[in-house]
């Protein structure tokens, strides 16, 4: 075994870091629901929790994609309350631990063909697919996290890897 091998950061590490971070996330929207509506960007993301229903929504969509359903319209995802975005999350996540703890190892190399909302037409592999769930995921919390701290919301927890209880 190659340490490309060895090494390579594994869904199910990326499951068990990703899902901590959002319980973490919860429970401190939870202490501090006025950061819900800290300014962040423009149009779906104009606020930080716009960001998070962002995520989660995506993680949703891939997921279904993933699982060969159709995916929810983004006109159906209205959910705004930190509980309501929070549920929305945890149902996309059993979704996307469902197809990736009963996918067929080749599965995996099936490539999909489908309309995004800004990128257009894409075509990727499942596991580029199930991959780029988890960089969309963490990439966005980075973001938030910074937008939060610039902010005055500074009562974080460390959110790298290296820092985490996850064990490798």
């Amino acid at each position: 075994m190659s340490a490309v091998e060895r090494c390579a950061l594994g869904y199910k590490t990326l499951l068990e870091l990703t899902s901590t971070e959002h319980h973490r996330w919860r429970d401190w929207f939870a202490e501090h629901p006025a950061a819900w509506t800290v300014p962040f960007a423009t149009g779906r993301m104009a606020t930080i929790g716009g960001v998070v229903l962002h995520i989660f929504g995506v993680e949703l969509r891939y997921t279904q994609r993933l699982l060969d359903q159709e995916a929810t319209s983004w006109e159906e995802i209205r959910q705004t309350s930190i509980e309501e975005v929070f549920e929305l999350g945890d149902d996309a996540r059993g979704q996307l631990v469902h197809f990736l703890t009963t996918a067929p190892e080749k599965e995996l190399d099936r490539v999909l063909t489908f309309q995004t909302l800004t990128a257009g037409t894409v075509s990727a592999s499942k596991h580029k697919i199930a991959s780029n769930i988890f960089l969309h995921d963490i990439r966005h919390w980075g973001q938030i996290a910074t937008v939060l701290r610039q902010n005055g919301f500074t009562d974080q927890w460390p959110h790298d890897l290296l820092l985490s209880s996850i064990e490798m």
